[in-house]
């Protein structure tokens, strides 16, 4: 019997995943022992890569074991890494399994920047190598037929894998070794011959003859289905392999219908029904009779037919002696059963009985992505409760500088510096006076620059890219079958056009602060200034000592006290509103593996009502409370104001100090800006750089990509034919014209496909002579004479009912180049009686010569025999004018 059926493997070209992965690593996780384990395992992909693919492998279970645990690492990755065309962009190419190529154009390949692409491939090879060390089991063992099985179904299977997902995983059209039509056919071949194994174990384990008969017939259906795949689909035949795999499928389906009728034919024997007994085994015979005529050089069925023979010949001799049973006709039998115990089975990883996840503590990338989202709703969260605070705190301040608190409650001298303001001044001095905020506003346009340099030179990348495939698309037109840039950049175009929105409204937030400081400079300079020059600075005024001990005056300052005291614990409240932290990483794996989704919005909301409740209570209370308390100070103020003197001097002074207390504010708020600021600047200038390198990593991949493709557009120009198809002379393939008459074999004919340069053309030839048989003996001496022929020249002859041969090819002579004799045919198709003519010594064109004399002209050649008879016409050889 044949040998199995194996598929050859895919090759793959190398790919560096160290870099681009090292690098997301990098720029997703802090710097500790995390990333650096993350490295670690970066570098033991790339290993397990080349162990896989990168050399050859042997046919056994050890080198199916690398790939199938590289293929587990693929699925585990994948959803922890952002493998895409415009994120993390890895190009994997891949050859066609069974496309050998041609000299110059070599073989078919395809390069994607698809993870998806890189597993179908790698599925692929773990097929076919589970088909060849299926192939080179030994079937006389009873532990490889169970073996060979399991890898048969394994191939199956991941065949079938590929059937139902590589177009969704590509996106595009696939090589054919991988299109589902290819690898349905494949998955086909294999799961027959897993078949045929379990028939090969039942034959061996000697079970029932009705048993084996079923398994069979089942292995034969299944060939003769496989066989329907590879004959009817219009591209598979082309290939080498399948012309191959064709007939050893035809063969197996017949003698798997031979076996079963075999092992049929023994039950009928057991029932005691002969007649049906020689019917099963001579159409066994039959079978197998086809199989040696068709495909004898394919397989071998000499001891299956011999002992169908030998089982056919005493049949028919007992029931020929004994029994005398009617034999019916083949059509009348009872049908075999079948039973199928093999079947494509889903893959499910892990394949691999050892595999260890090497990411197993990275989280995947749709709980990295609810993570980020969580982590801007809490941002959110903690900046709205806080922004609150901070919002009521200004307000409060504003309103106290406005009403000249708490300066009015402590100038009742009206002639000193309130201590609140001499602490404002001391403040302001600490933390730097006006240079701190000058230095801290001429940085903004540095950082601003810096900022607009980096994503200019980012977008400018894109758009160089760009330009060169759309040239490249306009050039090749569909034959540039890639991605168009335009469509895989948008992505990074509105995360840079969002990127720019953010700059342009920082310009704006800038200018603000600094048209606020241009207001505010000339009393922050004043609160710069010392003690006694800030004193000369302020209007004195008449003293107001009465008030020092009012009740109106212990209830401002008991109100004041309150409201400094809520400032207090608003800052406390902020820190610990900061401070809470929470890990949902847990609760998106949980949802992920229970639903196969994550409903994020809803698990994060629920969740920061939990923890930020309580401190939104606590913030709407604060805020409650400072209401009441500015309302009883301003109702305070003006029981003040009131008892107050009041004079054009107070009133100057009261004015100043107001000032000053705004200016200290908006110093403060200044500060606090300008820092915001720079470190916003500071920041932005991170996620512009990854952006960048985002940008620089796709560019560079595309042209990686570009490369390749317009490497396999050369080869495919090259493997193009260079020029149309010509027909065929019909005289050359007209499978009616005669037989002609043997002869001398003449000179092989070269078809040029594209037209040669046309060459200086001959002089026609005249028409030929008419001569005397008997006086062309003798040379002539002289000019041909010219009139009309001689009456003694032979007759024309009628044309014969024989193809006419091609005339021998006349070029232009030169010197050294002798003409043939006008009597010398290379195609002697037998339609002229034409005597040979001497050959002539003299170069080029001469006339023509006379008959020769007796004797053989031409050594070697056959010598015809002048015509007894004259036929009553000749043709002329040449058209006459």
């Amino acid at each position: 019997m044949a040998s199995f059926i194996s598929v050859p493997l895919k090759k793959s070209s190398e790919v560096d995943l160290v870099k681009p992965l090292s690098k997301f690593v990098t720029a997703s996780y802090p710097s500790g022992e995390e990333q650096a384990e993350y490295l670690r395992a970066v570098e033991e992909l790339n290993k397990l890569r080349k162990n896989a693919l990168g050399r050859p492998l042997d046919k056994h279970e050890s080198s199916l074991e690398i790939l199938l645990r590289y293929y587990d690492q693929l699925c585990a990755i994948e959803p922890k890494f952002p493998f895409s065309e415009n994120q993390l962009c890895l190009t994997f190419t891949w050859k066609d399994a069974f496309d050998k190529g041609s000299l110059f154009g070599g073989s078919v390949k395809l390069s994607l920047a698809s993870l998806g692409y890189e597993k179908t491939c790698v599925l692929f090879n773990c097929a076919a190598l589970a088909s060849q060390i299926a192939a080179e089991q030994n079937v006389d063992n009873d532990e490889c037929l169970k073996a060979a099985a399991r890898f048969y179904q394994l191939a199956s299977s991941a065949f079938s894998h590929i059937k139902d997902t590589v177009l969704s995983a590509l996106n595009r059209e696939p090589t054919m070794d991988i299109c589902p039509e290819t690898v349905s056919t494949l998955s086909s071949i294999m799961l027959a011959q897993a078949q045929e194994v379990f028939f090969l174990k039942a034959t061996s384990d000697k079970m029932k003859d009705a048993v084996i008969a079923k398994l069979a017939n089942q292995a034969a259906d299944f060939y003769g289905e496989a066989f329907k795949q590879c004959q009817y689909k219009d591209t598979l035949p082309k290939y080498f392999y399948f012309q191959e795999v064709l007939p050893v499928l035809a063969a197996k389906q017949g003698i798997m219908q031979a076996s079963a009728e075999l092992h049929q034919s023994i039950l009928a024997k057991q029932k005691k029904h002969f007649g049906e007994e020689i019917a099963r085994l001579q159409h066994a015979a039959d079978l197998l009779k086809t199989v040696r005529s068709r495909y004898d050089e394919y397989v071998s069925v000499k001891d299956l037919a011999e002992k169908i023979n030998r089982a056919l010949n005493a049949a028919k001799k007992d029931n020929d002696f004994i029994y005398h049973d009617r034999v019916p006709e083949v059509k009348d039998l009872e049908q075999i059963g079948k039973a199928a115990l093999v079947k494509a089975t889903a893959i499910t990883p892990p394949l691999s009985q050892k595999f260890t996840d090497l990411f197993e503590k990275m989280v995947p990338m749709a709980v990295q992505q609810s993570m980020s989202i969580y982590s801007q709703r809490k941002a959110e969260t903690v900046n709205r409760l806080v922004g609150a605070m901070r919002e009521a705190t200004n307000l409060c301040n504003g309103v106290l500088a406005s009403l000249n608190l708490p300066a009015a409650l402590e100038d009742l001298s009206g002639d000193s510096i309130p201590q609140s303001i001499a602490e404002k001044s001391k403040s302001i001095v600490g933390q730097g006076g006006l240079q701190s905020i000058e230095k801290l506003i001429k940085d903004l346009p540095e950082l601003l620059t810096r900022n607009r340099e980096i994503l200019d030179e980012s977008l400018k990348m894109l758009d160089d890219e760009e330009t060169t495939d759309n040239e490249l698309r306009t050039k090749f037109s569909q034959r540039w079958n890639r991605t168009p840039s335009g469509d895989l950049y948008k992505p990074l175009r509105a995360e840079g056009s969002n990127f720019r929105n953010i700059l342009d409204k920082a310009v704006q937030a800038d200018q603000v602060v600094r048209d606020r400081y241009n207001t505010q400079c000339d009393m922050i300079a004043l609160l710069c200034k010392p003690e006694n020059e800030l004193t000369a600075a302020i209007p004195s005024a008449n003293p107001t000592k009465t008030l020092q001990g009012s009740e109106v005056v212990n209830v401002l300052r008991s109100l004041l006290a309150q409201l400094d005291e809520m400032k207090r614990e608003r800052e406390v409240l902020e820190g610990e509103i900061k401070a809470v932290t929470f890990d949902m990483s847990t609760a998106f794996l949980k949802a992920l593996a229970q639903d196969g989704a994550i409903n994020e919005e809803q698990l994060s909301v629920s969740q920061l009502d939990q923890l930020y409740g309580s401190y939104n209570q606590k913030v709407q209370a604060s805020l409650h409370r400072q209401e009441e308390l500015l309302g009883q100070v301003q109702t305070s103020h003006q029981e003040f104001a009131s008892l107050k003197q009041s004079n054009s001097e107070a009133n100057q002074r009261e004015e100043v100090l107001k000032k000053l207390a705004s200016a200290h504010d908006s110093y403060v708020e200044i500060c606090s800006n300008l820092r915001e600021g720079t470190k916003f600047y500071n920041d932005l200038t991170e996620i512009l750089l990854k952006f960048q390198n985002k940008c620089s990593d796709i560019v560079f991949a595309r042209k990686t990509e570009r490369d390749e493709l317009l490497k396999e557009l050369q080869q495919s120009i090259a493997r193009e034919p260079s020029a149309p198809s010509f027909s065929v002379p019909a005289y050359q393939s007209n499978p009616g014209a005669p037989t002609p008459v043997p002869g001398p074999t003449p000179a092989p004919r070269t078809v040029f496909p594209q037209q040669a340069p046309q060459k200086p053309q001959a002089p026609a030839r005249p028409p030929p002579p008419s001569f005397n048989p008997q006086a062309a003996s003798t040379p002539p001496t002289g000019s041909t004479a010219v009139g009309p022929p001689p009456t003694n020249n032979p007759p024309p002859v009628a044309p014969t009912s024989q193809a006419q041969g091609p005339p021998y090819p006349s070029y232009q002579g030169y010197p050294g180049f002798y003409q043939m004799p006008m009597g010398f045919n290379p195609y002697a198709y037998g339609q002229y009686n034409m005597p040979y003519m001497p050959y002539q010594a003299a170069p080029g064109q001469g006339g023509y010569p006379g008959a020769p004399p007796a004797g053989p002209s031409y050594p070697g050649y056959p010598q015809q025999q002048p015509p007894q008879q004259q036929p009553p016409q000749q043709q002329p050889y040449y058209p006459q004018p």
